[in-house]
């Protein structure tokens, strides 16, 4: 894979610091120690690198699913195999398309943590629709840090619609984690390919990048090199940040995509500082920073945060929102980020979230596989701008499989619910529809026209 950052180097790090991934299971007589369950989850690291080797030596990307998901339902007997393993299959999932699978292949248990803040239903606090609120709060800021739950793109949504509203405010530098500094041609081309980034394969996070390029963002990579993790890794990235944005330009504005922790400002992270904390000594620029992973519907509302099920119950909200207290200042959850986002529960269609609708800016095109895949399964359906290569990650994409070809029935694993048609999400304009079978041969091609109304 190109690039510098690697699965393996994230999974090591929260191994050695007892991060979501490496967290030790609650004890029971039969609970290994410890030490036991971090070797057991580096066996677990190890074996699913070499199944993500061997589904990348695949050359297309319904290949490469087939070979996760194939490893998913063999299944392991090593316990910590299927916490380690559902955190690499849910990224193939998302990267297909199918969202919630993804979710459900990797979920944190959002706990009442100490230090949490009360909840804003406890005090004065006031709910907004989260795009105005946080527009007003970068007013005057230097820099904007927005996280997010790689497996659930749905946290990248928010930062897609907020680009447009940033770049009016004067913000012109756009970086995001794990591009590659060696794609130098992304500029130039004006969308992303597969040798963007690791999770630019994503159809949202390609939108991301994509949108802001057409808004005319500087993009800009800022990963570490030479396969740095842990803190190490967060000085890296900061420092690059400052290199490539501030150094040659101090008054640059800068909106930054990170995953979790990293843009928190305070605490310890990983073992050391994060990524947000070096910036800010590097910089002396204090970011706004969003945080998007907490407040999040899980597949299983018992995972949810209390205060996140709390809002929701009483609400109800149909949009993303943040709560601003009588003093001026926005609602946190945790001390360290500025504001916390909540996102309202899914609500499926066809099989797939509506939230890829990106707050009204993309519309339904209803795809059938008796067209679209002439009835042959596993099929992936992928809509590609019209202005842009064969190469381009698509807009959007989906996988339909009615028949259990990639698992059993009752695995759960079975892309739009197997469901023998779904729905794309497009913005209004031209696009170029292509399916493909596991083995990358076309079985359709045409021309589709997605209207404004």
């Amino acid at each position: 894979m190109p690039g510098s950052w690697t699965p393996a180097l994230y999974v090591a790090a929260c191994l050695l610091t007892g991060c979501a991934a490496g967290a030790v299971p609650r004890q029971t007589p039969q609970t290994p120690t410890p030490a036991q369950w971090r070797a057991m989850q580096m066996r677990a690291a190890d074996k699913a690198d070499e199944i993500m080797r061997q589904a990348d030596a695949r050359k297309n990307l319904l290949g490469r699913y087939e070979t996760m998901v194939s490893a998913a339902v063999a299944g392991d007997s090593n316990p910590a195999f299927h916490v380690i393993f559902g955190q690499y299959l849910s990224w193939y999932q998302t990267y297909i398309g199918d969202y919630p699978n993804a979710a459900a292949s990797f979920s944190i248990q959002e706990l009442l943590q100490p230090g949490d803040n009360p909840s804003p239903l406890d005090g004065h606090a006031r709910p907004q629709p989260a795009v105005e609120a946080i527009a007003a709060l970068a007013r005057g800021r230097q820099a904007v840090f927005f996280n997010e739950a790689h497996h659930l793109p749905l946290t990248r949504t928010l930062t897609v619609q907020m680009l447009a509203r940033l770049r009016e405010q004067g913000f012109d530098t756009f970086a995001a984690e794990t591009l590659y500094a060696s794609d130098d041609k992304l500029a130039a081309r004006g969308y992303p390919v597969e040798g963007t980034g690791f999770y630019t394969e994503e159809p949202i996070c390609a939108e991301m990048v994509r949108t802001a390029l057409k808004l005319g963002y500087r993009v800009v990579a800022y990963e570490a090199q030479d396969q740095a993790s842990g803190d190490p890794r967060e000085s890296q990235q900061a420092h690059n940040l400052y290199e490539r944005v501030f150094k040659h330009d101090p008054r640059a504005r800068l909106v930054v995509d990170a995953g979790y922790a990293h843009i928190q400002e305070s605490g310890v992270y990983l073992g050391g500082r994060s990524m947000a904390q070096y910036f800010r000594k590097l910089t002396g620029i204090d970011p706004l920073t969003v945080e998007q992973t907490v407040m999040i519907p899980h597949p299983d509302p018992t995972h949810d945060h209390p205060w996140y099920t709390a809002v929701m119950q009483k609400l109800e909200p149909g949009q993303s929102l943040v709560f601003m207290q009588d003093d001026g200042k926005p609602w946190t959850l945790r001390a360290g980020y500025d504001v916390s986002v909540f996102f309202p529960p899914q609500v499926l269609r066809r099989g797939r979230p509506t939230w890829l609708d990106l707050g009204g800016l993309r519309k339904t095109y209803v795809v059938r596989g008796s067209d679209a895949c002439k009835d042959q399964y596993p099929c992936l359906v992928e809509a590609r701008y019209a202005d842009e290569g064969d190469d381009a990650i698509p807009a959007d994409r989906l996988a339909l499989d009615p028949q259990p070809a990639y698992a059993r029935a009752d695995t759960g694993l079975r892309p739009t619910g197997g469901l023998a048609a779904g729905e794309l999400y497009l913005r209004p304009g031209r696009y170029k529809l292509a399916a493909t079978d596991a083995l990358g041969r076309m079985l359709t091609r045409q021309n589709i026209t997605v209207p404004a109304k």
